[in-house]
């Protein structure tokens, strides 16, 4: 499993958004800047975290992005499950796989499974507010 640009860069963005929390809604632009990410790129991001109520954005003057829940309620697993679909290792684990056939005599199937388990727990049982702990501020 690898993690994507897009998934690597939502995280930055929440983070961002969770670092500036107090200054209420967020220009894109602002974000974009701190983050070294393109404005364009950002704008494939932040509707699917606001589509999904991880974000609330308000338009023109004054608008921008801001988190719709604290820091700590928010965890990496839901971040990256939501923009890279699923942190299945294999096909056969991704949500909506058609069942395989090998399955039934598959010896590496257990192992993929609790691989699996493992990523997903280890991703759900960190949050925002502890990455912001653990990270020192950009200069």
């Amino acid at each position: 499993m690898m993690i994507s640009t897009k998934g690597r860069y939502a995280l930055r963005v929440m983070i961002d958004l969770a670092e500036h929390r107090e200054d209420g809604y967020i220009p894109m632009k602002e974000v974009a800047d701190r983050q070294e990410i393109s404005l364009k790129y950002l704008e494939r991001i932040l509707p699917v975290l606001s589509k999904n109520n991880l974000v609330e954005g308000i338009h023109g003057k004054g608008g921008g992005y801001r988190l719709s829940r604290a820091p700590e309620e928010y965890t990496v697993g839901e971040i990256l499950r939501l923009e890279e679909g699923d942190l299945a290792p294999v096909a056969c684990l991704a949500c909506g796989a058609e069942p395989c056939n090998r399955q039934a005599y598959c010896k590496t199937l257990s192992m993929w499974k609790k691989f699996y388990t493992l990523t997903n727990d280890y991703f759900d049982g960190i949050t925002i507010a502890d990455l912001l702990q653990t990270n020192k501020k950009a200069p």
